[in-house]
């Protein structure tokens, strides 16, 4: 599906004592002849049609910012573009940071919600107009990226004007722009595409231009990518902070591939889902490693309309230095929560097994089980596999997707007769909550029987669970050949730069007959990792 409809909040600001019009942008002629310019389609709707009150406006809002001190090169910012009466206080947040820094260009990438179309659209004018001027398309750069792909294209689509509605996401951000840098070319992209391979075609095509050329002496590259975007829209109040933090704790965790996944299914809301991947992508082939979460509000929070709200959040890619002997924080599960997961799925299997139903299950006022993760249940019946299911997605929270993944893996793994009643007191069980998915960058960062693998090409996809690596005894070369396999791949393919290759750990435990109720059987303890070995190259940045 292309198309995402999300319409923002429209209103007149009559209140502010500004009469709603639409600029008129007459064509200027030039020495290369007449220009296409883009009106100012929603001024006076979104945002102020008088320039003055526009600039106080902004102004105004980035008064009221406070921004953090960032330590490293600022690679990317996300930006909502609703009304600016509801979303430019959060706004603000992302452009304070551009005070003090000089870019020569920003790519502008947004959603389509009027258009369908299976491309990301470069505007195919010279300009975008605001009231606060006109800014022209940097046309070299965005003919370089347009070459890079044919996911990429020239076009008008996404820009303009369908059934009485002007696509507002990039021209929302413009003005914001317009004060914080004042001189610049653009590169207007709107996404109408939402796949993870349109998203991965923008991303690697950005990094790869922006690194050959290189960063200036603050840092920071010359090109800037600000993605503008939504969170969740038309939930109540505590709904939509609840999805809402579930999609920023994705991009915290920087986890864009199931970012991706629960984006294009609606698990997960923001409506530029697939600009936010795409910008991750690029950012982090230059050297990104941190998401920084600069503001989150939403519209119940300036307005007393609590029960359909639209989320928003800026936030801030960069580069953070990582201090000599720091560790990233690890998911952990302790006796409690074990216990628990391991209850809920008896309780699933034996009601799947006997009733045919799905196990009522809560999370037992346990934290941990709230949060969405992904996880697998394995079934064995004297040593022997009897069964295995699991979603690599979080896309539910983990009481509920251990609750489904073990009735799975009893009455609907294919490659086995479902589990019969008479078998239930024999078999044993184990549980695998997985982490976070990071890209492998280095294939030295794989540990076997440490990491578990997801390997994705065009679509193609499989995984490999860490301990099946250490239970097989595979090298490394061996266990990426294997995931390769798991996906319908050739063998060495890993090696490829039209695939991307996840790593990621998981919280292993296990219950076998006679054991104690909750063997600690963690992959970090459990699982022996083999030497490492010669290996080509890391994969293509």
């Amino acid at each position: 599906m292309y198309l995402i409809h999300t319409p923002s909040f429209r209103f007149l600001f009559v209140l502010l004592g500004v009469t709603t019009v639409m600029l008129a942008c007459p064509k200027r002629t030039g020495a290369g002849g007449p220009q296409k310019v883009r009106p100012a389609g929603v001024a006076g709707a979104f945002y102020p049609a008088d320039p003055q009150q526009l600039t106080k406006t902004i102004d105004g809002f980035l008064a009221q910012a406070t921004v953090p001190e960032l330590n490293g090169p600022l690679f990317a910012l996300v930006s909502p573009h609703a009304g600016y009466p509801f979303s430019g206080p959060v706004a603000a947040y992302s452009y304070a940071l551009l005070r003090g820094r000089k870019f020569a260009r920003v790519v502008v990438i947004a959603p389509s919600h009027y258009e369908a179309f299976p491309f990301s659209s470069i505007y195919d004018g010279d300009a975008y107009s605001t009231p606060l001027g006109q800014v022209p398309v940097d046309k070299e750069f965005a003919a370089k990226l347009v070459a890079m792909s044919p996911l990429i294209q020239f076009s008008g689509k996404g820009h303009g004007e369908v059934e009485g509605h002007w696509e507002h996401a990039v021209e929302d951000e413009v003005p914001f722009l317009q004060r914080v840098l004042g001189d610049f070319k653009f590169v207007p992209v709107v996404m109408g595409d939402q796949s993870y391979q349109a998203s991965r075609a923008l991303g690697a095509a950005l990094a790869s231009l922006m690194q050959q050329e290189g960063q200036t002496s603050s840092g920071d590259f010359n090109t800037l990518i600000l993605v503008s975007s939504d969170l969740s829209h038309y939930h109540p109040y505590d709904e939509a902070v609840t999805i809402d933090h579930k999609t920023l704790n994705a991009v915290e965790e920087w986890d864009y591939f199931n970012l991706s996944i629960n984006s294009e299914r609606r698990i997960w809301e923001a409506c530029g889902g697939s600009g936010i991947v795409a910008a991750m992508i690029a950012a982090e082939r230059l050297g990104a490693n941190r998401a920084v979460i600069l503001k989150y509000a939403n519209s119940g929070d300036t307005t007393s309309d609590k029960s359909r709200v639209v989320g928003y959040g800026a936030v801030a890619l960069t580069k953070e230095p990582r201090k000599r002997g720091s560790k990233s924080a690890e998911f952990k599960l302790g006796g409690r929560e074990r216990a628990a997961l391991m209850n809920i799925a008896h309780h699933s299997v034996e009601t799947a097994v006997r009733q045919g139903k799905l196990y009522e299950c809560s999370p037992s006022g346990l934290e941990a089980l709230t949060l969405d993760r992904g996880a697998f249940v394995t079934l064995k019946k004297k040593g022997d596999l009897r069964g295995c299911v699991g979603y690599i997605t979080p896309v539910k929270p983990l009481c509920m997707t251990v609750r489904d993944v073990a009735a799975l893996a009893a009455v609907r793994d294919d490659r086995f007769a479902p589990v019969a009643p008479v078998e239930l007191s024999r078999l044993e069980y184990e549980i695998s909550v997985l982490s976070p998915l990071r890209r492998v960058t280095d294939w030295k960062q794989i540990q076997v029987g440490r990491d578990g693998l997801l390997v994705w090409r065009a679509g193609y996809q499989g995984v490999l669970l860490p301990q099946v690596g250490s239970e097989e005894h595979w090298d490394r070369t061996t266990f990426l050949d294997q995931t390769c396999v798991k996906a319908g791949l050739p063998t060495g393919c890993w090696q490829d730069q039209d695939t991307d290759v996840f790593r990621f750990t998981a919280v292993v435990f296990g219950e076998s007959l006679g054991a104690p109720a909750v063997a600690d059987q963690s992959a970090d303890h459990r699982l022996n990792p083999t030497p490492d070995e010669r290996l080509p190259g890391s994969p293509p940045h």
